[in-house]
């Protein structure tokens, strides 16, 4: 197969709505597979397999890992623990995906330091896939540090916020 004809396949998946497609000539297979964040080749070759990530949509969240069912809302669902440092609960991420602190730039953010929170509030809203979900409180208490800024990339449990309960 030739260079052309992969970037052909690659543009195909990547501006279609297609998720994966396999292609096998002989002992020559290809399968290329669109994944939350990136379009990934993956290339099956009698002795050698290559994994290459290709260009996808501008983008600053980290990869996310590939999930079987879409993510339209997130609803309390933010992970707490108690920290051993002092009594605060620390608020994590659900998911892997983009940190917003507000519904768009020109909104004020949903919280900041000092501000009382309960359950149900929205605290944030995290993208993945282009899709915003908002990430609500599970517990009572008073913010006291936020742990990651705006529009920066989070991790599947990454901690976001210490609260002071009250």
């Amino acid at each position: 197969m030739e260079l052309k004809e992969i970037k052909e396949l690659i543009k195909l998946v990547s501006e279609s709505g297609v998720s994966e497609v396999d292609v096998a000539r002989g002992d020559f297979k290809i399968s290329i597979r669109k994944t939350e964040e990136k379009t990934m080749l993956v290339q099956h070759a009698p002795v050698v397999s290559q994994i290459a990530p290709v260009a996808a949509p501008v983008s600053t969240s980290a990869p996310a890992a590939q999930s079987t069912y879409p993510m339209e809302r997130i609803e309390s669902h933010a992970s707490k623990t108690e920290t051993p440092a002092g009594n605060f609960i620390t608020i994590k991420s659900p998911m892997i995906g983009t940190y917003y602190k507000s519904q768009s730039p020109d909104k004020p953010a949903f919280v900041q330091i000092g501000d009382e929170i309960k359950p149900g509030q929205v605290l944030c809203i995290v993208e993945a896939m282009k899709l915003f979900n908002e990430i609500e409180s599970e517990v009572s208490g008073r913010i006291v540090k936020i742990l990651v800024e705006n529009s920066s990339p989070v991790e599947y449990d990454q901690p976001l916020f210490l609260v002071e309960p009250i």
